[in-house]
């Protein structure tokens, strides 16, 4: 493959686009680390991190700690060695990289060094990740532990999916409400329903689970 100026990096929010790193000895030569895992940050992981190659990701910072993206393993180990971030948390759990002039532990959060300007955008999409971190994961109604998202007003009784209708919910209060209005029930809400705003929550819209070293930069109490 040839290696132009379009294979050149470009951060942005989102984006898993790794760029072709420069041949270098140096740092694409890894060998086994002392945890007993050795990575090859540009060609892929040996078999047996595949899942973890593919499904682990490390937070992304903006060079003011605003949080960005979640990134694969790979796209923030090249970002290190180029020297376009630098490593905030290390993955405790994670392998050491070693080449012949470093060492790398796995990362969980990295910082850009420079400052990228990225469109905001108003409105958070309503996922069920995102609304189990608006309600921390309690029920609604009980405040027990939540497995669902319920309906408030039932869509078979007109209610809509939207911030202001839905809410965490445990399996039993969610069995015995049903399709029944909470007037019905003499039911009442443990909390205002409403949308969450900034930035951060975009992200926690499109992550299930992080590394709870993430929890200083994502301030998911913010209503």
């Amino acid at each position: 493959m040839s290696r132009t100026k379009s294979q050149r990096e470009k951060v942005h929010a989102g984006s898993e686009r790794v760029p072709h790193h420069p041949g270098n000895s140096s740092v694409t030569t890894l060998t086994p680390g002392s945890r007993g895992t050795s990575v090859d940050a540009i060609g892929g992981p040996p078999a047996r991190m595949n899942t973890r190659w593919g499904k682990h990701r490390v937070l992304l910072l903006n060079a003011t700690y605003e949080p960005l993206a979640a990134i694969s393993i790979r796209r923030a180990i090249v970002l290190v060695l180029r020297e376009r971030a630098d490593v905030i948390h290390e993955d405790g759990a994670g392998p050491l990289i070693h080449s012949a002039e470093m060492a790398l532990a796995v990362p969980s959060v990295i910082r850009l060094r420079n400052y990228v300007r990225v469109p905001y955008r108003a409105v958070v999409p309503m996922t069920r990740a995102a609304l189990m971190q608006r309600d921390r994961s309690r029920c609604g109604y009980c405040g027990g532990k939540a497995d669902t998202i319920d309906h408030v007003v039932p869509r078979s009784r007109g209610g809509t999916h939207t911030w202001d209708n839905c809410v965490a919910c445990c399996a039993s209060c969610n069995h015995k409400k049903a399709d029944r209005l909470l007037g019905e029930l003499g039911w009442t809400l443990k909390a205002t329903l409403s949308a969450p705003k900034g930035r951060h929550w975009r992200l926690l819209a499109t992550v299930k689970d992080f590394d709870p070293a993430w929890s200083r930069y994502l301030d998911s109490g913010a209503a």
